[in-house]
């Protein structure tokens, strides 16, 4: 059985990893700032009042997990505000580097001692976040944010490799949650994970630090 450590598990893509991940028989510690009803009622380990952006919380979250080892970290948590070149918003696009880009990175520092020869550690980003693939412009703090955090998980890729921890960078496709108010076009929480999981259980020493779209596709930076 291998233990998972889920950020932004109340609701959408995080719920339904800690729904899949324990379905299958292995333990979730599922973070979040205020748990729903539903992350409640899963059975799996719940732990609340975890601010990401904030170092206190951090510090206080990795002090209760003591004698813990993780197989898994996975950085779901992240904010989406929409920022045209009309409207720019110099708070919000902060805001957005810091709980999109940075948290994950210095959490990741925070909490590294509880991590284990051959531990993995997923990052959702975002296709949004890849310069090749930007062909319809616009959501500046979002898009810069997702860039920045793919930039950091490809460096701990590498830093982190002499430790035999290995690091996925992970588009989770279209969709429909709240954060993309629901969209029909989008596929299902159900299908995203499903594929999340299959790149992060596939992760190795020679596919570390690969940005991948939950369908396996390779995507372009």
């Amino acid at each position: 059985m291998s233990t998972y450590l889920i950020t932004g598990s109340n609701r959408g893509i995080g719920l339904e990893l800690c729904k899949q991940i324990y379905a299958r028989g292995d333990e979730v510690i599922a973070t979040c700032r205020k748990a729903s009803i539903e992350l409640k009622n899963l059975g799996v380990r719940v732990v609340e009042e975890v601010d990401i952006s904030s170092e206190a919380s951090i510090t206080s979250l990795r002090n209760k997990l003591s004698g813990v080892k993780l197989d898994c970290l996975i950085h779901n948590a992240g904010i989406y505000e929409f920022n045209s070149i009309e409207d720019l918003d110099q708070k919000s696009i902060i805001r957005q580097f810091v709980v999109n880009a940075l948290s994950p990175l210095f959490m990741t520092k925070s909490l590294k001692s509880l991590l284990k020869k051959s531990s993995r550690i997923g990052f959702v980003t975002s296709r949004m976040g890849s310069i090749g693939d930007n062909s319809s412009g616009s959501s500046y703090g979002y898009r810069m944010s997702k860039v920045a955090l793919s930039m950091a998980a490809k460096s701990l890729s590498r830093d982190l490799l002499k430790d035999e921890i290995y690091v996925a960078i992970l588009h989770p496709g279209l969709v429909s949650t709240r954060m993309t108010g629901f969209t029909k076009n989008g596929i299902s929480t159900k299908e995203s994970v499903n594929g999340l999981l299959k790149r992060i259980d596939s992760l190795n020493k020679n596919n570390t630090g690969t940005f991948w779209h939950a369908n396996g596709e390779i995507l372009p930076w």
